[in-house]
């Protein structure tokens, strides 16, 4: 006999709250007592950040769910606009953890405002209103800045930058990659542990560094670094010279 087929369904409800998502899921499956402790709304509240409420009520669209289940689903099966369209937001299916994809207009770009070099255009791959277009420049410095108390508490992550290379693209092959604590060192030291990240449409052997990785939506992405996150203030950013490239920022777990 299963020795939780014994125990009252609120205390079945309590161990799960002990878990992720995933074992909760895999859990209802085999057991029945389980898949009735699991529904509870207790349950899913937990799963889902503390502050998800704030995040819902900044959702381009209503967020339309029956329970926090069916809410934590919602909102890691398909991510959302937030803020007027600048930033997309979803959780990590498995463990709830909270992940961001910046987008072109939440950036800060050198000379983007100068239509000579930068354009915001309309791409219909994007989950976004505009992207932006880098039509010529001698100086590509992109940052994006986000405050680590929005993310997930004692969780690992990963800074990506999210790009097209256009059929007019040329110049720029690689550029170095940063990410750093405003409050913990200055762009000099993070300079100096930069990574090299490969932007070319074809790599030519000679380039050494990160390779981008093509998306299912169709765009790639490529990892600018990685770091632990705290009560600090993250910046992330990209130097270097020229190319035709259309940019985001994202931010996602190491998994």
């Amino acid at each position: 006999m299963n020795p939780f087929t014994m125990l009252p369904e609120g205390c079945i409800s309590e161990i799960i709250l002990f878990t992720t998502p995933v074992d909760t899921i895999r859990s209802s499956v085999i057991s029945r007592g389980f898949k009735v402790a699991a529904e509870p709304d207790v349950v899913w509240d937990k799963f889902l950040p503390s502050d998800h409420q704030n995040i819902v009520s900044r959702s381009v669209s209503p967020i339309l769910f029956d329970n926090k289940k069916d809410l934590y689903f919602r909102l890691s099966e398909s991510p959302i606009l937030l803020d007027e369209g600048k930033m997309s937001f979803w959780l990590d299916k498995t463990n709830g953890k909270k992940c961001y994809l910046l987008s072109a207009r939440q950036l800060t770009i050198s000379f983007s405002d100068t239509e000579l070099f930068w354009e915001h255009t309309f791409d219909a791959d994007s989950r976004f209103p505009e992207v932006a277009l880098l039509n010529n420049v001698d100086l590509l410095d992109i940052r994006g800045k986000i405050g680590t108390r929005k993310l997930s508490s004692r969780t690992n992550y990963a800074a990506y930058l999210v790009f097209k290379v256009s059929e007019r693209y040329h110049g720029l092959e690689s550029t170095n990659a940063m990410v750093r604590f405003v409050n913990q060192e200055n762009e000099d030291e993070a300079e100096e542990r930069a990574t090299i990240v490969i932007l070319a449409a074809r790599t030519p052997k000679y380039l050494k560094g990160k390779l981008p990785e093509k998306r299912t939506d169709g765009w790639l992405e490529v990892e600018i670094g990685k770091f632990y996150n705290g009560d600090q203030v993250m910046i992330m950013g990209m130097l270097k010279q020229d190319c035709w490239i259309l940019g985001l920022f994202m931010l996602k777990l190491v998994l």
